[in-house]
């Protein structure tokens, strides 16, 4: 592997990776998706079952809860009320009429009907005792419901639901019940209905009939006989759930729910297509893929490639280091498969050009400035002279135009001297004459040079600095620091801002004068190279200002001059600050030029 290149090293991974997952593919991609979708299916057949469960239970429910309401104003504590209010009750309950389509009675202790809101020929006097729900409303002292009861002439299943009336000593006095025929008031939810091509039935296991298929006026449907639809033979055999063939060989997913209380068999089948398809189309679509050599190959390529690319991403880490810091002098090394020795040697002739173009660049801005200087000096010169009046007094238009002319040549004089304070300080030329110099003085002369431009732009100046306070600094040099630092705040201060500058010693040997305003500081990414030159942080943009991008460049090369330095930070606005020795602290030992 050492001797191949990466071009064949990643062609061999790349083969190895097609026959893997290919066989993937074959042996496990199939049986896991099909059992996948199986499972998923299933669930979504037992939470329909679940739901209609619930929504029968929740209906018996209402029903319970609203006879037993009932049952509690039929008794005066001690007995039942007098037959005539009974009968007066039992006509006065529309929504209990509503919830028993088949009739409301009531019983006495002894189980027999005594009142009743519709008459039935035979009804009223009968004792009810050994019906089974009758007992268990005795024995329990609760509501109950029965199963579904089929009637002996119309062959229809009631349902009877039961609530024990007792006195305030909880004896039992009586029954207060309320009929419903399944036929003509269901308590089916109408919105449960299956899904097209799909089955939801409901099985009375008691009388075995489909309750789901029950109509009006018509015998209820009976369950077919054994053997006639295995779907409904596998639900009744106790399996809750599972995979069923039918007569006609169709394959169902199907899952069942037992209502104890009724019971009922809820039951809900889906075809057996309805997994097989979408795992057979995502299987189709999968292997599509496989053998196009696309997932697989570049899932196990990039794993099985991190150890011969490695030293490309070793290379790429310094890369960045070295572009990053354009003062770097450092080199790759040329080792390594061809590939990246033709890369390495490649990178450093372009940092040999580089460094190369940057020594001509500094030449020339070097000489063009000097070039620019003197002719400029003139230009200056004699707009000074023209705007005083020295060749007489000029036109109001022509005022303007000298004016608009030495403004733009003094701003043209500043960029030239800021490159050329820049050019020498980066190659070690910029004298400086370090002295004791009181802080509070320099700091007043810089807010009081500053102030005319803070009022042209609504801004406002203030120091806060101890008078005691001294440092050593040059003073011209410390007046260009400050003055840039001042400056720029008040460019990019809002209207009626408020600028401060303060100064306070931080450490020993040590005075940071800070530059406060209220703007939105400089951009996250922006915070890198904000001491770069040529650097502005919204170039291009219509925040940018005008200049070269060299003053706070250079205000950190004068600074390392005054063995001082210079930062930033953001808190309600920018902080620039400015760190010197402290004069009262180094003594006169060291005031001596720098």
């Amino acid at each position: 592997m050492r001797t191949l290149s990466l071009n064949a090293r990643i062609v061999l991974i790349a083969s190895s990776s097609i026959v893997i997952s290919v066989a993937l593919i074959l042996f496990i991609a199939y049986e896991r998706l099909i059992r996948d979708f199986e499972q998923v299916l299933t669930e979504r057949q037992t939470l329909q079952t679940l739901a209609l469960a619930a929504r029968v239970n929740e209906e018996l429910s209402i029903r319970l809860n609203a006879l037993e309401a009932f049952a509690s104003v039929l008794t005066d504590g001690e007995s039942l009320l007098p037959l005539p209010r009974l009968n007066m009750l039992l006509g006065r309950q529309p929504n209990l009429e509503g919830l028993f389509g088949g009739g409301l009675l009531i019983f006495d202790d002894q189980s027999i009907a005594i009142a009743e809101n519709r008459f039935v020929p035979n009804r009223l006097g009968t004792s009810y005792a050994d019906r089974p729900h009758f007992k268990r409303a005795v024995q329990s002292r609760s509501a109950v419901v029965s199963r579904p009861i089929i009637g002996r002439t119309t062959g229809l299943p009631l349902l009877s639901f039961l609530a024990p009336i007792q006195s305030d000593h909880g004896d039992l006095i009586g029954l207060a019940a309320g009929t419903i025929n399944l036929a003509e008031a269901g308590i089916l939810p109408e919105e449960l209905k299956a899904v097209e091509g799909t089955i939801l039935k409901v099985l009375d296991t008691s009388n075995f009939i489909q309750v789901d298929a029950l109509q009006k006026a018509q015998a209820a449907p009976e369950l077919p006989d054994p053997g006639e639809d295995s779907l409904i033979d596998t639900a009744l055999s106790g399996v809750p759930f599972g995979v069923v063939t039918d007569n006609s060989g169709q394959r169902w997913v199907y899952s069942t729910r037992h209502l104890e209380r009724l019971g009922w068999l809820f039951l809900s089948a889906a075809p057996y297509e309805q997994a097989i398809q979408p795992a057979q189309a995502s299987f189709r679509n999968f292997l599509w893929l496989s053998l196009m050599s696309i997932l697989p190959l570049l899932l196990i390529t990039y794993i099985v490639a991190g150890a011969a690319t490695r030293q490309l991403r070793a290379m790429s880490r310094k890369i960045n280091l070295m572009t990053a810091d354009s003062s770097s002098t450092q080199r790759l090394s040329t080792t390594g498969p061809t590939e990246t020795r033709n890369l390495a040697t490649a990178f450093n002739t372009l940092m040999e050009e580089r460094e190369a173009l940057d020594v001509l660049k500094n030449q020339f801005v070097s000489n063009v400035s000097h070039e620019l200087r003197t002719p400029l000096t003139s230009i200056n010169g004699s707009l000074k002279l023209l705007q005083s009046g020295a060749a007489g007094e000029l036109p109001p238009k022509a005022s303007a135009m000298v004016e608009l002319a030495l403004r733009n040549g003094q701003q043209l004089q500043t960029m030239i001297t800021d490159l050329l304070d820049f050019e020498k300080a980066v190659a070690g030329k910029l004298s400086i004459q370090v002295s004791d110099v009181n802080l509070i003085d320099a700091i007043e002369a810089a807010c009081a040079g500053n102030r005319p431009m803070a009022a042209h732009y609504a801004v406002k100046l203030a120091t806060k600095a101890d008078s005691k306070l001294r440092v050593f600094a040059d003073p011209a040099r410390l007046r260009q620091v400050l003055d840039n630092f001042i400056s720029n705040a008040i460019k990019y201060s809002p209207n009626g801002g408020h600028i401060t500058v303060r100064a306070n010693p931080t450490a020993a040997g040590v005075v940071r004068i800070t530059v406060s305003d209220q703007g939105d500081g400089v951009p996250e990414h922006f915070l890198p190279h904000l001491f770069q030159r040529f650097a502005q942080a919204e170039a291009g943009s219509n925040r940018a200002k005008a200049g070269t991008g060299l003053g706070l460049a250079i205000c950190r090369e004068l600074a390392l001059l005054m063995s001082g330095k210079v930062g930033y930070h953001y808190s309600n606005g920018a902080h620039f600050w400015l760190e010197l020795p402290d004069a009262d602290s180094l003594g006169e030992d060291h005031h001596e030029n720098a």
